[in-house]
């Protein structure tokens, strides 16, 4: 819609699509519809050669001196490679925790877990020169401790000033979830996997899916309604509990 409001500057612009209906529906003056992955407007990763393509054919479109003008991207993505590796260090959830609750059990597992992808993490880190995780604020070692700290009917200390705790509790989640992704497709061979089965590994395989799983049921009863707001609608994406509930079902 903002191109729109451009144009009526004379400014020319040109846009990637990833939903033709809505682009259909709106009319921007030019727009290139690619049938990639949601997320992925240019193919997938570490690709250059491929995406170049894909931002040549879009900017061509600039050429067209009047719209809407709405074309089709004429390659698909290449494919992405079907599963990711198996975790570096598994953590044998089963194993016998003497003395320790259910709760303290998945903890310390979750810890386990977590700390067995610190290597690879720390690898895509310095192969990418970057990372997604930290918009929380809070540091990677302290992620655990404030997580399990909900299951533990505990009511963490806000480490933010600037926002509610049930916003940090989110941020924290998604800072765990791209340390798990980016962990993840450090392996070899799982450069450019895609999202889907990214998510289908996190939430079905990993001890933090079962941990994030239990913390949404735990806010839910909470009494802070923006906490129960946050844990109906953000902690588990609604794909995937529709995902479960269907899986649920079926058994």
């Amino acid at each position: 819609m903002l191109a729109h409001f451009i144009e009526e500057e004379e400014v020319p612009t040109t846009q990637i699509s990833l939903i033709r209906l809505h682009t259909e529906k709106t009319k921007p003056p030019r727009a290139l519809w690619v049938s990639f992955e949601l997320g992925r407007p240019l193919g997938i990763p570490n690709d250059p050669a491929f995406q170049k393509r894909v931002l040549l054919a879009a900017l061509k479109l600039l050429e067209a001196r009047s719209g809407p003008v709405l074309e089709d991207y004429p390659e698909d993505a290449p494919a992405s490679h079907d599963m990711p590796t198996t975790l570096a260090c598994p953590v044998n959830f089963t194993q016998e925790q003497v003395n320790l609750s259910e709760t303290e059990q998945l903890c310390a597992a979750f810890r386990g877990e977590f700390v067995s992808l610190q290597p690879w993490y720390d690898m895509a880190v310095k192969k990418q020169e970057r990372t997604t995780v930290g918009i929380s604020g809070i540091a990677l070692d302290d992620i655990i401790d404030f997580l399990c700290s909900f299951l533990e009917g505990r009511v963490p200390e806000n480490p933010r000033a600037d926002v509610a705790l049930p916003y940090t509790l989110s941020m924290v989640i998604d800072d765990l979830k791209s340390y798990y992704y980016e962990a993840i497709t450090a392996q070899p061979g799982q450069e450019s996997v895609s999202s889907q089965v990214l998510t289908n590994w996190f939430w079905s395989e990993t001890i933090a899916g079962q941990v994030l799983f239990s913390i949404r049921e735990v806010s839910k009863k909470s009494e802070d309604v923006l906490m129960q707001i946050v844990g109906s609608a953000l902690i588990v994406p609604t794909s995937v509990r529709h995902n479960q509930s269907r899986i649920g079902d079926t058994v």
